[in-house]
């Protein structure tokens, strides 16, 4: 790993690496806070997916997470949302290709050869981190809209591997929302029973571990009715008795505006499983 950022940030370091991924076949780059409390031993971690369009920077730059971070002693993690690079397939529109990965692993070309994102996040990110950083294995994850998604999947098909899982603004239910249809088209090929894997609203109803599912929806998100459909989701975890708490807050976007004004509630949440 190459550091190639590196800044005082309340107590502790923010930094951004960049390294040869095996598992997307390229170059990729992560934003790595470590805490003032990095420094005496190791630390739990907090992973973050970011959404459409985004890279590591849009959390670490926008979200004021740093500061709530070193109040609890939390390492966040932050990866790109996609492999990068001339040589990584890629299509016009921001909503498929670079920047837009979805957080599975794809099984269609020119898809294939590198958007593996799910093995990434789960498997290769985890075990640089670990090896790498004062980290334990305590493990914790959130994400924004599409890494929203892809936070919600993560945990519901790794039993045991997070502590607690939360989200903003995350699209619930991919197969049945045009945002999902176009990548899962794409990315998996049109057998809808695939889909179910990387669908949250279709996870839940067989999750073998009930992990509270946190989730803030803004009610004046631009893409509430159309992309996100959270009632989807609170239809699907009552059905199965999975335990969420999902709240609907007045006046919010879908923006980083929104999710400052949230992320210490959320890193407080995570805090209090981390040190369970």
């Amino acid at each position: 790993m190459e550091r190639v950022e590196h800044r005082a940030c309340f107590g502790g370091w923010q930094d951004v690496y960049r390294h040869a991924s095996s598992v997307l076949g390229c170059t990729m780059q992560f934003a790595v806070y470590l805490p003032p409390q990095a420094a005496h031993g190791p630390c739990p971690v907090l992973y973050w997916l970011s959404g459409l369009t985004c890279t590591e920077q849009n959390v670490i730059t926008k979200a004021g997470a740093q500061r709530y971070a070193a109040e609890h002693g939390i390492i966040l993690v932050a990866p790109d949302t996609s492999p990068r690079g001339e040589a990584v397939a890629d299509a016009d529109g921001y909503d498929l290709g670079q920047g837009a990965g979805f957080y599975v692993n794809a099984t269609q070309a020119p898809w294939a050869a590198n958007y593996r994102m799910y093995d990434y996040v789960v498997d290769e990110l985890p075990a640089l981190v670990e090896a790498g950083f004062p980290a334990t294995d305590a493990r914790a994850v959130s994400g924004h809209s599409m890494g929203g998604h892809g936070a919600l999947v993560v945990a519901l098909r790794n039993p045991g591997r997070y502590r607690s899982v939360s989200a903003f603004s995350p699209i619930v239910a991919p197969s049945q929302v045009p945002w999902g249809e176009k990548a899962f088209s794409a990315y998996l090929g049109e057998d809808r029973e695939a889909w179910k894997r990387y669908d949250a609203t279709e996870l839940v109803k067989g999750a073998r571990e009930k992990l509270p599912l946190l989730v803030d929806q803004g009610d004046a998100d631009e893409f509430l009715h159309g992309q996100l459909r959270p009632e989807l989701l609170q239809a699907a975890a009552a059905a199965a008795g999975h335990p969420l708490v999902l709240r609907l807050q007045p006046g919010y976007d879908h923006s980083y505006y929104f999710v400052a004004s949230f992320i210490g509630e959320h890193i407080a949440h995570h805090a209090s499983a981390l040190r369970g």
